[in-house]
Order: structure tokens, then C-alpha cells, then sequence
């Protein structure tokens, strides 16, 4: 069975790795609650960081806001690419990749980012910070 097209471009397509537990270029790990799905950015650096308060993200969410951090789609890359994820599209209700869509753990339900044509909005909890200057990097602007 071959991949989508969307499955064979970033971030879906795998690093490559350095070793057996990072990919070369990373500077940030993420991961969901269970584990099970791993991320890493090549970039520590988010071209924004903001509270989105729209009506969707509260009620997905189940919050009054969700922080989010922008990133180019280029700068993600997941270790087993699309495998363990689902998907979500809000405007039309269906549990697919058709973008904007919200992008999860299969298994613990973490919700990991919103994927749009170009960028995504990656949820900085999930990130493992090395130092408080990568942490600081990731306040509101």
C-alpha cells in the first residue's frame, strides 16, 4: 500500500537520524502523554507564540484559550511520520486529513498541533526544554 503524497512531505516525512534516539538536526523534542508519538524541531526559535481563544479551541480544548507556537511545517518532523496519529478537521466534522486539521496521539488522544498549508501551531507543553533560554523563547509575544 503506498503513502499519500501529504505523508511523504514534512513534517510526516522521518527524520533522518543521527543515532537511534535524535534525528541530526534537532534542537527540541516533543512528544504526547503516552509517548508513543515523538517529534523534534530543527528550529528552537517560533516565528510566533500566541493564545488562540477562538470558539473551536475552547471546545476541543475544553480551556478558555490554547497556547501555540508557529512553526514552518519543515521545522517539524515526526519519527514514525504519520503512523499513530489522527486527524481532525473542524470545519467540516470528519475525522481526516483534510487541512486546517488538528493533528493527535492515536492511542492517549494528546492533542500535538493545527497543521494548515504552510505552517502549523505546535502545543509547547508537550516540549521538553533543555535550558530556561530555550523555555523563555516560547513565552507570549
Amino acid at each position: 500500500m503506498s503513502a499519500s503524497s501529504w505523508e511523504l512531505q514534512p513534517p510526516y516525512q522521518s527524520p533522518i537520524q543521527a543515532d537511534d534516539s535524535s534525528p541530526s538536526a534537532a534542537k527540541l523534542r516533543g512528544a504526547c502523554h503516552c509517548g508513543r508519538v515523538v517529534y523534534w524541531l530543527s528550529s528552537d526559535n517560533p516565528l510566533n507564540v500566541k493564545y488562540c481563544h477562538c470558539h473551536d479551541c475552547q471546545v476541543i480544548h475544553g480551556a478558555p484559550l490554547q497556547l501555540a507556537a508557529i512553526f514552518h511545517k519543515a521545522d517539524v518532523a515526526f519519527d514514525k511520520g504519520a503512523a499513530g496519529l489522527r486527524f481532525y478537521n473542524s470545519p467540516s466534522k470528519c475525522a481526516q486529513h483534510v487541512l486546517p486539521c488538528k493533528v493527535a496521539c492515536d492511542h492517549c488522544g494528546s492533542l500535538i498541533m493545527d497543521e494548515g498549508r504552510n505552517m502549523v501551531l505546535l502545543f509547547p507543553t508537550l516540549l521538553r526544554f533543555e535550558t530556561e533560554e530555550q523555555r523563555r523563547k516560547f513565552d507570549v509575544q
